[in-house]
């Protein structure tokens, strides 16, 4: 699975090609420090959408200034093999930016997915999908399902104490 780990250019010659077979782009970006079962909803929700999944994950040093200097737990290549392994993802290339724009600019996806706690107006790179003809899709996150909820939880269950 890890093949489907593509460098910034890989990845947009597999979106050319895609493109040219007529086949649907779909792109979304995130940090999947701790993958979990809302992020494998998400995922699957995005690759409806279109015929190949692009997925962007934010390499460590953007996560540590997006995220502050806990995180990641997980590094960024073992997040990007854990998500080429999904079946609802075609590609995986990690980025460096704190933000998905110049990525979007590179790729231009058919259709741009992020979760519904996002307002359609603050998606980066949803002008740029759109002004190529594109468009934003808002997914709804599954309820009680998120990174921060599951790092709580580790907590308060093993209280700093390592168990095997």
């Amino acid at each position: 699975m890890r093949d489907k780990i593509k460098t910034w250019p890989e990845a947009v010659a597999r979106r050319n090609a895609a493109r040219a077979a007529g086949r649907t782009v779909v792109f979304t970006n995130g940090c999947f420090d701790l993958l979990h079962a809302g992020h494998v909803d998400y995922l699957e929700a995005a690759a409806r959408e279109g015929d190949l999944l692009i997925v962007g994950v934010n390499d460590d040093d953007s996560m540590r200034r997006i995220k502050g200097p806990e995180r990641p737990l997980t590094p960024a290549a073992d997040r990007a093999a854990v998500l080429a392994g999904l079946g609802a993802v075609a590609a995986v290339v990690v980025f460096g930016e704190d933000d998905p724009g110049a990525i979007i600019a590179a790729l231009v996806p058919d259709v741009l997915v992020k979760g519904a706690d996002w307002a359609e107006g603050e998606i980066i790179g949803a002008d740029t999908v759109k002004a190529a003809g594109g468009r934003v899709v808002r997914v709804p996150l599954t309820a009680g399902r998120s990174t921060s909820a599951l790092i709580r939880t580790v907590v308060e269950k093993y209280g700093g104490k390592e168990r095997g």
